[in-house]
């Protein structure tokens, strides 16, 4: 994914890269464009530990702090587009074709639940843990097999069904 920031902003971090210091302010939203993906929406967000490419997170751009997302989570959701790990900056997809990590096999045009797998999701039903705006658009194969692709639309996990 080679995606170019739209939005003019000063810095200019790369959609993929990370950066020991913050060139952008925390909760900057820009967008971007990929020649396969599309455009896409990216929040900045400070790092956390384990971060790989494709890690769900949930994120407070109030206290500045990042996670990953795990059963009975609340809150904005974001993919990592890099590997964002503790004490560094990167951008984080929140809307557009993203490449979430699967914690199992998913099907297509299935919702999004978190599991019991920090930073991975999958389309097995548990109560209160979908993820709104998170739809799986690929297959995907069985557990340790990597990313699907998703349409994702500012999601949130909001305690539903």
């Amino acid at each position: 994914m080679a995606y170019i920031i739209d939005t003019p902003v000063i810095g200019g971090q790369p959609i993929a890269t990370t950066s020991t210091t913050a060139l952008h302010p925390v909760g900057t939203i820009v967008k971007a464009k990929d020649p396969i993906c599309g455009e896409g929406e990216f929040v900045y967000l400070l790092g956390l530990a384990a971060t790989v490419v494709g890690t769900v997170v949930i994120y407070d751009q109030l206290i500045n702090t990042t996670k990953l997302a795990v059963a009975n989570d609340r809150g904005p959701v974001a993919v990592a587009m890099s590997a964002n790990i503790a004490t560094q900056y990167g951008w984080y997809q929140i809307s557009g074709a993203a490449y979430p990590v699967v914690a199992g096999a998913v099907a297509v045009n299935k919702p999004a639940y978190v599991t019991a797998t920090a930073g991975a999701i999958d389309d097995a039903v548990v109560a209160t843990d979908k993820i709104d705006g998170f739809v799986f658009k690929t297959l995907a194969g069985g557990a340790g097999q990597g990313t699907a692709v998703a349409q994702i639309s500012r999601p949130s996990l909001n305690n539903n069904g």
